[in-house]
């Protein structure tokens, strides 16, 4: 992959500390989706929730104000934002004055929704108000406590099968790792995997989620690929998958895909 491809991922970089929404740099989503094999109409629907833990800027007597953002960028986008072109976006509001936080707000929703190339939320919260940021755990049963034989660290799919039976579950692991396709810097994460339909084998589910270890994706394309496997491997009448990665650079990166609408819940757990 190109550096011209992901913009300042994986190469030195200067720091701006005055207001450059030139920073920010789009990735297209098309190109993983091909290679996973979605295309349009999408067999999802979700959004990316990203949290920021390192914002700063100065009010108009030059005093510094800090909070914390929440940002979520709908999946139809066309473009995700480059993780480490947000952070030096963020960092370009370290030395500048600002009249307001509602201002600020404004501005940095515009910018977002012109990278990504679609209306996108965001909220910066003062941190005497947690909200979303409060540590959580996440629902359902965890299955890394299966004493499973591990060999394959590479996606492999046919790890997944069905049992008999019909069921409703939710369950969750603590286990996922995938790795930058640019920097090859390990990504760690936890996943939810709430389903109905044929009961899926657990063992197979999380020798499946453990041959992630060394793919090279995205956050964002690990999930749809998590929920595409699923679906075509198990063929659930309903799915949905969310990983909740931690952070890097002070921002993590929270992936929701889902064979309904609906919006997430910002479950924020105790390794982000």
């Amino acid at each position: 992959m190109s550096e011209q491809t992901h913009g300042p991922l994986g190469q030195t970089s200067s720091y701006p500390d005055q207001y450059d929404p030139g920073q920010l740099y789009p990735i297209p989503r098309e190109s993983g989706r091909v290679e996973i094999g979605v295309s349009a109409p999408l067999p999802f629907y979700g959004e990316d929730i990203w949290n920021a833990y390192e914002v700063s800027w100065l009010n108009g007597k030059g005093k510094p104000v800090v909070a914390m953002m929440e940002l979520r960028v709908p999946a139809t986008s066309p473009n995700i934002v480059e993780s480490k072109s947000l952070k030096l976006y963020l960092g370009s509001f370290n030395q500048w004055a600002v009249d307001s936080t509602e201002q600020l707000q404004q501005t940095i929703t515009r910018d977002l929704a012109a990278t990504v190339g679609a209306e996108v939320g965001v909220r910066l919260l003062p941190l005497q108000q947690q909200g979303p940021f409060a540590v959580q755990m996440l629902p359902g049963r965890c299955l890394d406590e299966l004493d499973v034989e591990a060999h394959q660290f590479e996606v492999d799919a046919s790890l997944l099968r069905v049992k008999a039976g019909h069921t409703s579950d939710v369950l969750h692991s603590h286990l996922l790792r995938s790795c930058c396709p640019v920097t090859g810097q390990p990504d760690w994460g936890s996943v939810l995997i709430e389903y109905e339909g044929p009961q899926i084998c657990e063992e197979g589910l999380l020798q499946y989620l453990i041959s992630f270890r060394n793919n090279q994706e995205f956050h964002e394309q690990c999930v749809e690929r998590i929920f595409t496997d699923i679906s075509r491997r198990c063929a659930p009448q309903r799915l949905a998958v969310y990983a909740r990665y931690t952070r890097r650079g002070g921002i993590d990166i929270n992936p929701y895909r889902s064979s309904q609408p609906g919006v997430p819940s910002n479950l924020r757990l105790v390794r982000q």
